[in-house]
């Protein structure tokens, strides 16, 4: 893998660390190039059960690089782009059957901030930020930004953030449900590190079923939900893990999901 992506595996955590740091972890095509292929091989690695996402030094991506990816002066066609490595990417991230952390360690900003929204679990540093710069330069938000933002935080509050182009502090995004919990920023790899290593304790099947589900209620009718929820409940419960699960409680021990 690219050195702009760093990739090392604690136990069963594949740790995956954006590492331009003196650009801020910004966004080039070597680097989404590596990121696609970085979750591509995952689908099919089993000894994988959770993922870590973060970025090196003082941020966790400030978006797209503008001094590499677009020049100064003239149109570009940033729908090629998308097309090629932003969509692609958010899609392989939510169709991932495994439990994706996102770390943000610093500044998160742009389509940056909006990859970090497509993991399952977002935790924040204290000192994080996050931003939708978008409006700054003309732009849109992208890579998911205006699906997954109304759904985390409410439309008013989206469309106030992707129209204002305000930056938020990790208290803020915090209290609005941005992020799910904060950390001191001298224990965040630590504690980092321990939320995804107990999400790759847990039983993989139902994971994975949990992000089938919700990545579906979006767009699924209630009766059509219902009937999904039955059929990979259906599935978990003829699994090891529900058998291994139901035996742990009634023995009082920590269950051991294989």
């Amino acid at each position: 893998m690219s050195d702009v992506l760093l990739v090392e595996d604690r136990g069963a955590v594949r740790v995956l660390t954006l590492n331009r740091p003196d650009r801020l972890n910004a966004l080039t095509p070597d680097l989404l190039a590596a990121l696609n292929a970085a979750f591509e091989a995952l689908a099919s690695e089993t000894a994988v059960r959770a993922v870590l996402l973060t970025g090196a030094g003082r941020g966790f991506c400030a978006g797209a690089d503008l001094n590499q990816n677009l020049g100064v002066g003239g149109k570009r066609d940033l729908g090629q782009s998308i097309d090629q490595f932003y969509n692609p990417l958010v899609r392989k991230m939510r169709a991932l059957p495994k439990p994706i952390v996102a770390a943000i360690n610093g500044v998160a900003a742009g389509a940056g901030m909006n990859l970090g929204l497509a993991g399952d679990v977002i935790i924040a540093a204290r000192s994080a930020n996050f931003t939708q710069a978008f409006v700054r330069i003309g732009l849109m938000p992208d890579a998911g930004g205006t699906y997954f933002l109304p759904r985390l935080i409410g439309e008013g509050r989206a469309r106030a953030m992707a129209m204002l182009g305000e930056t938020i502090t990790a208290e803020q995004a915090e209290a609005i449900g941005l992020v799910t919990k904060l950390y001191d920023d001298e224990v965040f790899a630590t504690e980092a590190l321990a939320v995804a290593t107990s999400l790759a304790a847990k039983p993989a099947m139902a994971l994975a079923a949990m992000k089938q589900a919700l990545n579906a209620s979006a767009a699924n009718t209630l009766d059509a939900q219902l009937d999904l929820e039955r059929d990979l409940q259906r599935e978990l419960g003829n699994s090891a893990d529900f058998e291994e699960g139901v035996r742990a409680f009634v023995e009082k021990r920590p269950a051991r999901f294989k």
